[in-house]
């Protein structure tokens, strides 16, 4: 026993000082900006450290180094070692309190890449990711949408970062965030275009509290409506503010849901991209799938019927005609 341990001593010794010399090499490379070469060591130590399980000890070296090599705005390289630092976690298995403090860190790289970078869209992606399958999700975690969209809204990127506010369960800042694009991007007119969009999507992301916190936020705080009742001087924010009541309700009824979109269906037809999103509303709270497939087939029997009919009315013309002749 004792003389497998020494054996194993100088294996851990030498590795210990191979990892040394490319430290070091590592911290003279930058020192002299030959951030090329230092990319490469941190590569090289990425590896050494994987084999070894050092999870920890890599996630930590490869954080500093990417915001090295993106505070020398050496973006390329920073990109590609946030990559490796989701491949890390990947493959640690990283959860929980941990996670939270990894999904910072990733936004906080993305944010010191230049939007116009591609690196930067990649980073992002795989990141998102990342996320998602922590909460089994395939848009990503919350808190990762939250955290870039207040990024974008610093890059005064408020369209982006309005979509990345709906998906980030925060109802509150995404009406704030959707008042400020009313207010700098919009016409009054269309004051009630800007909620009722994100209002339909978190809802058809079966996000209720999160669409009636986006549409309480924005009807209190924006100075073209200032109430949160109706009725509003826009017939959409009361077809929305109707639509939130109705999806509360224990007792859901898809024809009362039908009757709503047909009583407000020439303001809902301002824009072609509703059509979709009630469809999906009408499914997951009215079981609007049940009927809707009954509808198609009472349909087509009927436009059978009809087709018959006119056959049948085809045949008799062509035989009175055929008696004339």
């Amino acid at each position: 026993m004792q003389e497998s341990q020494e054996k194993s001593l100088p294996i851990k010794t030498g590795s210990s000082r191979g990892v040394s010399r490319v430290l070091d090499k590592l911290r003279a490379s930058i020192e002299s900006k030959n951030f090329y070469e230092a990319h490469q060591m941190y590569r090289t130590l990425y590896f050494r450290y994987v084999s070894q399980g050092k999870y920890d000890d890599v996630l930590e070296l490869l954080y500093d180094g990417a915001l090295t090599m993106l505070e020398h705005e050496q973006y390329s390289s920073g990109a590609d070692l946030g990559l490796l630092i989701i491949q890390t976690l990947e493959k640690a298995g990283i959860t929980g309190g941990c996670s939270e403090q990894w999904m910072k860190r990733l936004t906080e790289l993305i944010g010191k890449i230049k939007p116009s970078i591609v690196d930067r869209e990649t980073l992002l992606e795989k990141a998102m990711k990342w996320s998602g399958s922590l909460v089994m999700s395939p848009t990503g975690h919350p808190l990762m949408h939250q955290l870039y969209a207040q990024i974008l809204y610093r890059e005064s990127d408020l369209t982006h970062a309005r979509h990345h506010f709906a998906l980030a369960r925060d109802g509150t800042s995404c009406g704030f965030l959707l008042i400020e694009i009313s207010r700098t991007k919009g016409f009054t007119s269309e004051i009630d275009l800007f909620v009722a969009h994100i209002v339909l999507q978190q809802l058809a992301l079966k996000e209720p509290t999160v669409a009636a916190d986006t549409f309480a936020t924005y009807c209190k705080f924006h100075t073209g409506i200032a109430c949160t009742d109706p009725p509003f001087a826009f017939p959409l924010l009361n077809f929305l503010f109707f639509l939130l009541q109705l999806v509360e309700q224990n007792n859901r009824k898809y024809a009362t849901f039908r009757a709503l979109c047909e009583l407000y269906k020439p303001s809902l037809e301002r824009d072609p991209s509703y059509e979709k999103y009630l469809q999906k509303i009408g499914v997951k709270y009215f079981d609007g799938s049940r009927y809707e497939q009954r509808n198609i087939i009472f349909s087509d029997l009927l436009q059978q019927f009809f087709i018959d009919l006119e056959e049948d009315e085809l045949e008799e013309g062509t035989s009175v005609h055929g008696e004339v002749d």
